[in-house]
């Protein structure tokens, strides 16, 4: 089969289109023939050996297939051969087939499609789980989003509508504020005059969650903004700079700066993880949540279209095509 290979951690061109051994199912692990496979900021940090975590190499990158069950190993107790599952995973989703433990695939309902069923997982989920078990989002709540157009901001947008919120959208071109408008957001801006702009759309009273996978400069702009009890939601560093905190301002302001960590959380309290995705589910099947596919790539095109992610130079989910 054929499949993504990191081979070193260095730069994203340095990955290679290879062919590799036909999978196999053993205990309680799958094969899934992929029809989609998501791409994810992350991806483009961990060949780099930029993220939290360094597989043993060499590795096949990628988190989100979306696909049918090809085999299944003897100990697998649900799925069977011929299912449509969605599997999540640190690595191995870069490939024409993957190997998945059963506990990291859902079965997917015949409305979602293998494309969207993708954007639903890292992306929704990383937003999902942000606003509603780290910030608490509350109906009638003022929700600014920091790099709107990208998967996980257009999902935080659709989401903050979806439970009740005035979404104030930020992002950087016209195109990618159409993007943010057309997914629900009340409000869409750019970043100049950011502080003061605001300023005039939360009023006095300040923002009470902010979801920023940015950093960098919007970071230091957007602490100023916050409302007494507000929640600060760090998310990540897309702008390439890790900000500093000048932390009288919590105290001053009364706000809450919290960490987001969606890999971490489906590890720790997967029961939560589980409802979360029922939940998305449900809003997707019933019109409340529509991921945006920004592209479609063949898999042999992952270098590249990585490498324009990690530029922010898409909107939406970027989707490879086995």
């Amino acid at each position: 089969m054929k499949a993504i290979l990191c081979s070193a951690y260095g730069p994203i061109d340095g990955l290679t289109f290879s062919d590799l051994p036909e999978p196999e199912a053993s205990g309680s692990r799958v094969v899934i023939k992929a029809r989609a496979i998501g791409v994810n900021y992350p991806d483009g940090l961990l060949v780099q050996g930029l993220y939290q975590a360094k597989p043993e190499l060499p590795f096949i990158p990628g988190m989100e297939m979306a696909g049918i069950v090809e085999s299944v190993g003897p100990d697998v107790k649900h799925l069977k051969p011929g299912m449509r599952v969605v599997a999540t995973a640190g690595t191995g989703a870069f490939a024409q087939k993957g190997v998945f433990a059963e506990a990291q695939c859902i079965p997917l309902p015949d409305q979602i499609s293998d494309e969207d069923a993708c954007a639903l997982m890292c992306g929704f989920g990383t937003s999902h789980h942000a606003l509603k078990q780290r910030g608490h989002l509350k109906p009638g709540e003022t929700l600014v989003v920091a790099g709107a157009a990208g998967a996980t901001g257009l999902a935080a947008v659709e989401i903050g509508k979806a439970m009740g919120a005035t979404v104030i959208a930020i992002a950087s071109t016209d195109e990618k504020r159409e993007a943010a408008r057309q997914a629900g957001a009340d409000h869409v801006i750019g970043y100049d005059n950011l502080k003061e702009t605001l300023r005039e759309l939360a009023g006095r009273q300040g923002v009470d969650v902010v979801f920023d996978p940015v950093g960098g400069d919007t970071f230091d702009t957007l602490v100023r903004t916050m409302g007494r009890n507000g929640r600060y939601l760090v998310v990540g560093f897309a702008a390439g700079r890790i900000p500093q905190l000048p932390v009288n301002l919590a105290l001053v302001k009364e706000f809450s700066l919290i960490g987001v960590f969606w890999g971490a959380f489906t590890q720790h309290e997967p029961a939560i993880y589980a409802e979360n995705v029922r939940e998305l589910f449900g809003w997707y099947l019933d019109g409340k949540v529509k991921p945006l596919i920004g592209a479609r790539y063949p898999l042999s095109d992952a270098p590249k279209v990585l490498t324009r992610l990690m530029e922010r130079g898409v909107s939406g989910k970027i989707v490879l095509e086995p």
